[in-house]
């Protein structure tokens, strides 16, 4: 598969006419290494992480032996577009907010979400998401191991504590529990973006309500 060249722009730029000369744009390493993991982002994010090195190079408007002086196989490439586009937009101070007692849990969650859903729900996120999962890279089991888990059960926690509800012991079934919010704000945007439904009704109306469904179904679900 070969990525087009429209997709990305070339790094070279040409002078204004009558100048006679062409003029390369001068990037440090730092600065290039960034480029070239937002253009493999988006490259990923079309077309999946089962095309050769030569089409992603070409996407990335560098060469492959430039490619391999930024990373030096494409697992490391993939592994660095994880940690600053999968895992790297996950904010660690929403745990903070999460936990902030003085504000009710609904509003609580709802504010999480509602950020959730347009910081990392996107439609790129989603994309290479789930072409990860399906050529079996482990950036979805990552991601659900290192961040989500860790969220599922913070929210259980509040939701039980603000209703007076015993948190179960299982960490099983506290993520199951945790998956019946988690999965419905996951799939509105993947219905959103993914299957392009019609918006009949605005994305922060929707996550209302499954705030509202999840912390009135859970007194029902622990019993």
């Amino acid at each position: 598969m070969r990525a087009k060249s429209a997709l990305l722009s070339n790094a070279r730029q040409r002078a204004a006419p009558g100048s006679g000369r062409r003029v390369t744009l001068r990037m440090t390493a730092v600065e290039r290494r960034a480029q070239v993991l937002s253009k493999a982002y988006d490259f990923f994010s079309e077309y999946g992480l089962t095309a050769q090195t030569r089409a992603l190079a070409d996407a990335c408007g560098v060469s492959q032996r430039l490619l391999y002086s930024l990373f030096p196989n494409k697992a490391a490439l993939i592994q660095a577009v994880y940690e600053s586009e999968i895992a790297g937009v996950f904010k660690a101070h929403w745990f903070v907010l999460l936990r902030n007692r003085d504000l009710p849990i609904e509003r609580r969650l709802n504010n999480f979400y509602v950020e959730y859903y347009d910081a990392v729900l996107t439609r790129r996120w989603l994309r290479l998401f789930l072409y990860a999962s399906l050529a079996e890279v482990e950036i979805a089991p990552t991601y659900i191991s290192a961040l989500i888990t860790h969220l599922l059960e913070t929210v259980v926690e509040e939701a039980c504590t603000e209703l007076g509800l015993r948190v179960s012991r299982s960490k099983a079934l506290q993520h199951e529990i945790g998956w019946i919010l988690h999965g419905a704000v996951s799939h509105l945007a993947i219905r959103r973006h993914i299957y392009q439904g019609e918006a009949l009704l605005d994305e922060k109306k929707v996550i209302a309500l499954q705030v509202r469904a999840f912390l009135h179904g859970l007194p029902s679900v622990l019993s």
